[in-house]
């Protein structure tokens, strides 16, 4: 445990958690690069999750489906990134937080079901206009489960 902390404490005092600390408008910045990319996320991630679901009939998943999921993709790396530069200006303190536990949870959850549904062989037969089979499905709607709950979890944060 006192390793943690100590690793913990030194990522907290890497040059990019300092200037975060001290200059409040990268801090601002940051934080707003964060948002946007959680923008990305779920809004692709939504978006595609509710066509699978019936939604958007006039669209075909074969053309939502790929830029969607490299949209999201994209929101996923830029929003580890700046949350890592978010984190380390209290890491020690987020550790111990229950809401920023469960959010991390759930953002590895809805990575982990992304990856398998892609890896799925439902999925390739989804993209080429076959029958979207009951487990992708019941992928997209714990996607868009494990999403949202990660945007409250992550609200939850600064309440606790």
């Amino acid at each position: 445990m006192d390793a943690l902390v100590e690793l913990l404490q030194a990522f907290s005092e890497w040059p990019g958690a300092v200037v975060l600390r001290r200059v409040q408008l990268a801090y601002l910045l940051v934080n707003a690069a964060h948002i946007v990319s959680i923008a990305l996320v779920v809004g692709a991630i939504v978006t595609l999750d509710l066509r699978i679901l019936g939604a958007f009939k006039g669209y075909p998943i074969s053309v939502l489906g790929p830029p969607l999921s490299r949209i999201a993709a994209t929101g996923v790396v830029f929003a580890i990134v700046t949350g890592l530069m978010l984190f380390s200006v209290r890491p020690i303190a987020y550790a111990q937080n229950t809401a920023f536990l469960a959010k991390i949870g759930l953002v590895g959850l809805g990575i982990v079901n992304a990856v398998l549904l892609h890896r799925s062989r439902h999925w390739p037969i989804a993209l080429s206009g076959g029958k979207i089979h009951r487990g992708v499905r019941i992928s997209a709607l714990m996607s868009i489960t494990v999403w949202i709950s990660a945007i409250v979890a992550g609200r939850w944060i600064g309440f606790l």
